[in-house]
Protein backbone atom coordinates (compact mmCIF):
# COMPACT_ATOMS: atom_id res chain seq x y z
CA UNK A 1 0.00 0.00 0.00
CA UNK A 2 1.64 3.42 -1.19
CA UNK A 3 1.91 6.22 2.06
CA UNK A 4 -0.69 8.69 2.14
CA UNK A 5 1.00 11.94 1.20
CA UNK A 6 0.72 14.37 4.15
CA UNK A 7 1.17 18.12 3.77
CA UNK A 8 -0.05 20.83 6.45
CA UNK A 9 -2.78 23.13 5.09
CA UNK A 10 -0.46 26.22 6.07
CA UNK A 11 2.19 25.12 3.27
CA UNK A 12 -1.48 24.69 0.64
CA UNK A 13 -1.78 28.66 2.01
CA UNK A 14 1.67 29.60 0.96
CA UNK A 15 1.77 27.87 -2.36
CA UNK A 16 -1.67 29.13 -3.42
CA UNK A 17 -0.17 32.42 -2.97
CA UNK A 18 2.49 32.10 -5.32
CA UNK A 19 0.45 30.84 -8.08
CA UNK A 20 -2.00 33.29 -7.35
CA UNK A 21 0.47 36.04 -7.45
CA UNK A 22 1.81 34.90 -11.05
CA UNK A 23 -1.89 35.22 -12.80
CA UNK A 24 -2.68 38.37 -10.98
CA UNK A 25 -1.55 41.65 -9.70
CA UNK A 26 -4.59 43.25 -7.48
CA UNK A 27 -3.56 42.21 -4.07
CA UNK A 28 -0.39 42.47 -1.56
CA UNK A 29 0.41 40.25 1.21
CA UNK A 30 1.58 41.44 4.72
CA UNK A 31 2.96 39.19 7.95
CA UNK A 32 3.73 39.94 11.18
CA UNK A 33 7.65 38.55 11.07
CA UNK A 34 6.66 35.38 10.96
CA UNK A 35 6.75 34.47 6.98
CA UNK A 36 8.92 31.31 7.12
CA UNK A 37 6.33 29.92 9.27
CA UNK A 38 2.76 31.22 7.91
CA UNK A 39 4.89 30.04 4.44
CA UNK A 40 3.68 33.96 3.18
CA UNK A 41 8.17 33.71 2.86
CA UNK A 42 7.04 31.72 -0.68
CA UNK A 43 5.09 34.75 -2.01
CA UNK A 44 8.06 37.42 -0.68
CA UNK A 45 10.53 35.13 -2.61
CA UNK A 46 8.20 35.23 -5.86
CA UNK A 47 7.13 39.08 -5.32
CA UNK A 48 9.18 40.97 -3.41
CA UNK A 49 7.88 44.72 -4.72
CA UNK A 50 3.96 43.10 -3.51
CA UNK A 51 5.39 41.79 0.14
CA UNK A 52 5.70 43.71 3.27
CA UNK A 53 6.83 42.57 6.96
CA UNK A 54 4.98 44.67 9.71
CA UNK A 55 7.51 43.57 12.64
CA UNK A 56 6.03 42.02 15.59
CA UNK A 57 3.27 44.41 15.51
CA UNK A 58 -0.18 42.20 14.40
CA UNK A 59 -2.81 45.27 15.41
CA UNK A 60 -0.87 47.61 13.61
CA UNK A 61 -0.25 45.38 10.84
CA UNK A 62 -4.27 45.15 10.91
CA UNK A 63 -4.43 48.34 10.76
CA UNK A 64 -2.14 48.76 7.20
CA UNK A 65 -4.45 46.29 5.67
CA UNK A 66 -7.27 47.90 6.10
CA UNK A 67 -5.72 51.45 5.06
CA UNK A 68 -4.28 49.82 1.62
CA UNK A 69 -7.81 47.90 1.54
CA UNK A 70 -9.72 51.20 1.61
CA UNK A 71 -7.92 52.29 -1.56
CA UNK A 72 -9.44 49.36 -3.40
CA UNK A 73 -6.24 46.79 -3.43
CA UNK A 74 -7.22 43.62 -2.04
CA UNK A 75 -4.81 42.50 1.18
CA UNK A 76 -3.96 39.05 2.50
CA UNK A 77 -2.18 39.67 6.15
CA UNK A 78 -0.59 36.28 8.06
CA UNK A 79 0.89 35.69 11.10
CA UNK A 80 -0.62 33.13 14.01
CA UNK A 81 -4.19 32.20 15.18
CA UNK A 82 -3.75 33.67 18.71
CA UNK A 83 -2.09 36.79 17.15
CA UNK A 84 -4.18 37.47 14.44
CA UNK A 85 -7.53 36.60 15.77
CA UNK A 86 -6.33 37.40 19.88
CA UNK A 87 -4.30 40.03 19.63
CA UNK A 88 -5.69 41.86 16.99
CA UNK A 89 -9.25 41.51 17.21
CA UNK A 90 -9.93 45.06 18.61
CA UNK A 91 -8.12 46.32 15.13
CA UNK A 92 -9.84 43.41 12.98
CA UNK A 93 -13.79 44.07 14.53
CA UNK A 94 -12.93 47.81 14.10
CA UNK A 95 -10.70 48.60 11.10
CA UNK A 96 -11.69 45.74 9.22
CA UNK A 97 -15.24 44.28 9.62
CA UNK A 98 -16.79 47.51 10.72
CA UNK A 99 -16.49 49.12 7.29
CA UNK A 100 -16.52 45.70 5.55
CA UNK A 101 -12.96 45.91 3.72
CA UNK A 102 -11.45 43.33 1.44
CA UNK A 103 -9.14 41.88 3.78
CA UNK A 104 -8.10 38.31 4.24
CA UNK A 105 -6.66 36.79 7.41
CA UNK A 106 -4.44 33.72 6.80
CA UNK A 107 -4.31 32.46 10.51
CA UNK A 108 -1.64 29.98 10.65
CA UNK A 109 -0.69 27.90 13.64
CA UNK A 110 -4.34 27.20 15.31
CA UNK A 111 -5.67 24.53 17.42
CA UNK A 112 -4.31 21.65 20.01
CA UNK A 113 -1.47 20.69 17.00
CA UNK A 114 0.77 23.35 16.98
CA UNK A 115 2.05 21.18 19.64
CA UNK A 116 5.36 22.35 21.26
CA UNK A 117 4.82 26.01 21.34
CA UNK A 118 2.59 25.31 23.84
CA UNK A 119 -0.81 26.33 25.63
CA UNK A 120 -0.09 30.11 24.87
CA UNK A 121 0.05 29.69 21.19
CA UNK A 122 -2.97 26.88 20.91
CA UNK A 123 -5.45 28.83 19.80
CA UNK A 124 -9.07 26.66 20.35
CA UNK A 125 -10.88 30.32 20.44
CA UNK A 126 -10.66 31.96 17.04
CA UNK A 127 -13.58 30.60 15.38
CA UNK A 128 -15.95 31.73 18.03
CA UNK A 129 -14.05 35.24 17.94
CA UNK A 130 -14.68 35.77 14.13
CA UNK A 131 -17.90 33.92 14.26
CA UNK A 132 -19.19 37.29 16.47
CA UNK A 133 -18.02 40.05 13.65
CA UNK A 134 -20.68 40.73 11.26
CA UNK A 135 -19.96 40.11 7.64
CA UNK A 136 -16.91 38.05 8.14
CA UNK A 137 -16.56 34.86 6.57
CA UNK A 138 -14.50 31.94 8.18
CA UNK A 139 -12.96 28.92 5.86
CA UNK A 140 -11.48 26.30 7.93
CA UNK A 141 -9.33 23.95 4.89
CA UNK A 142 -9.57 20.57 5.41
CA UNK A 143 -6.37 19.57 3.07
CA UNK A 144 -3.54 20.69 1.60
CA UNK A 145 -5.72 20.98 -1.50
CA UNK A 146 -8.99 22.16 -0.03
CA UNK A 147 -6.70 24.79 1.38
CA UNK A 148 -5.27 26.06 -2.29
CA UNK A 149 -8.72 26.27 -3.65
CA UNK A 150 -10.30 28.13 -0.74
CA UNK A 151 -7.47 30.81 -0.89
CA UNK A 152 -8.68 31.33 -4.68
CA UNK A 153 -12.10 31.89 -3.79
CA UNK A 154 -11.35 33.97 -1.17
CA UNK A 155 -10.40 36.53 -2.90
CA UNK A 156 -13.65 36.83 -5.12
CA UNK A 157 -15.11 37.30 -1.58
CA UNK A 158 -16.65 40.82 -1.08
CA UNK A 159 -15.53 41.81 2.51
CA UNK A 160 -13.31 39.91 5.46
CA UNK A 161 -12.43 36.73 5.36
CA UNK A 162 -10.60 34.27 8.14
CA UNK A 163 -8.29 31.32 6.85
CA UNK A 164 -7.34 29.32 9.27
CA UNK A 165 -4.82 27.02 8.80
CA UNK A 166 -2.64 24.43 10.34
CA UNK A 167 0.97 23.56 11.16
CA UNK A 168 0.89 19.74 11.07
CA UNK A 169 1.36 18.08 7.67
CA UNK A 170 -2.06 16.67 7.69
CA UNK A 171 -3.08 13.50 4.54
CA UNK A 172 -4.42 15.26 1.56
CA UNK A 173 -7.89 13.78 0.74
CA UNK A 174 -8.62 15.65 -2.09
CA UNK A 175 -7.60 15.38 -6.10
CA UNK A 176 -7.13 18.48 -8.20
CA UNK A 177 -10.73 18.11 -9.96
CA UNK A 178 -12.08 18.85 -6.30
CA UNK A 179 -15.02 21.07 -6.18
CA UNK A 180 -14.42 23.39 -3.70
CA UNK A 181 -17.31 26.66 -3.54
CA UNK A 182 -17.46 28.87 -0.31
CA UNK A 183 -20.54 28.46 1.98
CA UNK A 184 -21.43 24.86 0.71
CA UNK A 185 -20.69 22.16 2.51
CA UNK A 186 -19.77 18.58 1.25
CA UNK A 187 -21.14 15.50 1.78
CA UNK A 188 -17.87 12.90 1.58
CA UNK A 189 -19.78 9.48 2.38
CA UNK A 190 -23.93 8.59 2.70
CA UNK A 191 -25.57 7.35 5.58
CA UNK A 192 -28.61 6.92 7.37
CA UNK A 193 -27.64 6.35 11.42
CA UNK A 194 -25.73 9.31 12.53
CA UNK A 195 -24.25 12.65 10.81
CA UNK A 196 -20.85 13.39 11.18
CA UNK A 197 -20.14 17.17 10.36
CA UNK A 198 -16.31 18.16 10.61
CA UNK A 199 -13.95 20.58 9.72
CA UNK A 200 -10.19 21.07 8.94
CA UNK A 201 -7.99 18.22 10.42
CA UNK A 202 -11.45 16.10 11.84
CA UNK A 203 -12.59 15.88 8.38
CA UNK A 204 -9.86 12.82 7.80
CA UNK A 205 -10.57 11.78 11.38
CA UNK A 206 -14.12 11.45 10.59
CA UNK A 207 -13.41 9.52 7.12
CA UNK A 208 -11.51 7.11 9.62
CA UNK A 209 -14.71 6.87 11.70
CA UNK A 210 -16.45 6.37 8.88
CA UNK A 211 -14.54 2.88 8.10
CA UNK A 212 -14.72 1.89 12.05
CA UNK A 213 -18.28 2.40 12.19
CA UNK A 214 -19.05 0.60 9.32
CA UNK A 215 -17.23 -2.32 10.91
CA UNK A 216 -20.02 -2.41 13.19
CA UNK A 217 -23.02 -2.20 11.08
CA UNK A 218 -23.59 1.70 11.73
CA UNK A 219 -24.08 3.75 8.38
CA UNK A 220 -22.68 7.27 8.87
CA UNK A 221 -22.85 10.80 6.34
CA UNK A 222 -19.81 12.45 6.40
CA UNK A 223 -19.81 16.05 5.98
CA UNK A 224 -16.88 18.44 5.58
CA UNK A 225 -18.40 22.03 6.47
CA UNK A 226 -14.98 24.01 5.26
CA UNK A 227 -16.86 27.02 5.54
CA UNK A 228 -18.28 28.07 9.35
CA UNK A 229 -19.46 31.23 8.30
CA UNK A 230 -21.58 31.37 6.35
CA UNK A 231 -22.91 27.84 7.58
CA UNK A 232 -23.94 25.54 4.83
CA UNK A 233 -27.81 25.54 6.61
CA UNK A 234 -29.56 23.45 3.89
CA UNK A 235 -27.20 20.72 4.47
CA UNK A 236 -27.57 20.47 8.22
CA UNK A 237 -31.09 20.40 8.18
CA UNK A 238 -31.35 17.93 5.38
CA UNK A 239 -28.82 15.22 7.30
CA UNK A 240 -30.50 16.00 10.50
CA UNK A 241 -34.55 15.20 8.56
CA UNK A 242 -32.92 11.84 7.17
CA UNK A 243 -30.32 10.60 10.13
CA UNK A 244 -32.20 12.13 13.35
CA UNK A 245 -28.27 12.28 15.12
CA UNK A 246 -25.78 14.58 14.56
CA UNK A 247 -22.16 14.65 15.55
CA UNK A 248 -19.66 17.55 15.36
CA UNK A 249 -15.89 17.62 15.00
CA UNK A 250 -13.61 20.17 14.98
CA UNK A 251 -9.77 20.93 16.54
CA UNK A 252 -11.20 23.80 18.55
CA UNK A 253 -13.02 24.56 21.36
CA UNK A 254 -16.53 23.19 21.79
CA UNK A 255 -17.93 26.84 22.86
CA UNK A 256 -18.51 29.44 20.11
CA UNK A 257 -17.06 27.41 16.86
CA UNK A 258 -18.34 24.28 14.50
CA UNK A 259 -20.78 22.78 16.99
CA UNK A 260 -22.35 25.89 18.18
CA UNK A 261 -23.01 27.64 14.86
CA UNK A 262 -24.43 23.56 13.99
CA UNK A 263 -26.42 23.44 17.28
CA UNK A 264 -28.16 26.89 16.94
CA UNK A 265 -29.38 25.85 13.43
CA UNK A 266 -31.00 23.10 14.71
CA UNK A 267 -32.53 24.40 17.60
CA UNK A 268 -34.46 26.32 15.76
CA UNK A 269 -34.96 24.82 12.45
CA UNK A 270 -35.00 21.21 13.10
CA UNK A 271 -34.33 19.87 17.21
CA UNK A 272 -32.26 16.34 16.64
CA UNK A 273 -29.44 14.94 19.07
CA UNK A 274 -26.41 16.98 18.66
CA UNK A 275 -23.08 15.73 20.40
CA UNK A 276 -20.02 17.97 20.42
CA UNK A 277 -16.16 16.91 19.62
CA UNK A 278 -13.53 19.35 20.40
CA UNK A 279 -11.58 21.29 23.01
CA UNK A 280 -13.50 21.08 26.53
CA UNK A 281 -13.10 24.40 27.76
CA UNK A 282 -9.34 23.61 29.11
CA UNK A 283 -6.35 24.94 27.71
CA UNK A 284 -3.67 22.93 26.12
CA UNK A 285 0.39 22.54 27.18
CA UNK A 286 3.62 21.78 24.97
CA UNK A 287 3.82 18.70 23.78
CA UNK A 288 4.07 16.54 19.85
CA UNK A 289 1.22 17.26 18.19
CA UNK A 290 -0.10 13.84 17.32
CA UNK A 291 0.42 12.72 21.55
CA UNK A 292 -2.06 15.97 22.27
CA UNK A 293 -4.57 14.94 19.47
CA UNK A 294 -4.99 11.79 21.30
CA UNK A 295 -4.52 13.47 24.94
CA UNK A 296 -7.42 15.71 23.86
CA UNK A 297 -10.05 13.43 22.28
CA UNK A 298 -9.51 14.30 18.99
CA UNK A 299 -9.33 11.34 17.10
CA UNK A 300 -11.78 8.85 15.05
CA UNK A 301 -12.24 6.39 17.67
CA UNK A 302 -13.36 9.39 19.80
CA UNK A 303 -15.80 10.40 16.59
CA UNK A 304 -17.26 6.55 16.75
CA UNK A 305 -18.08 7.40 20.38
CA UNK A 306 -20.01 10.28 19.99
CA UNK A 307 -21.76 8.45 17.11
CA UNK A 308 -22.87 5.86 19.51
CA UNK A 309 -23.84 8.57 21.89
CA UNK A 310 -26.09 10.74 19.22
CA UNK A 311 -27.64 7.21 17.69
CA UNK A 312 -28.83 6.54 21.66
CA UNK A 313 -30.18 9.71 21.95
CA UNK A 314 -32.85 9.09 19.04
CA UNK A 315 -36.54 8.88 20.42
Amino acid sequence: MSEVKKVATRVGFGNALVKLGEKRDDFLVLDADLAAATQTGMFKKAFPERFYDCGIAESNMMGIAAGIAATGKKVICSSFAMFAAGRAFEQVRNSIGYPHLNVIIGATHAGISVGEDGATHQCCEDIALMRTIPGMTIINPADETEAMKAVEAALEIDGPVYMRFGRLAVPVIFGDDYKFEVGKGVELKDGSDVTIIATGLMVNEALEAYELLKEEGINARIINMHTIKPLDKDIVIKAAKETGAIVTAEEHSVIGGLGSAVSEVLCEEYPVPVVKLGVYDVFGHSGPAPKLLDEFGLRAVNIVEKAKKAIAMKK
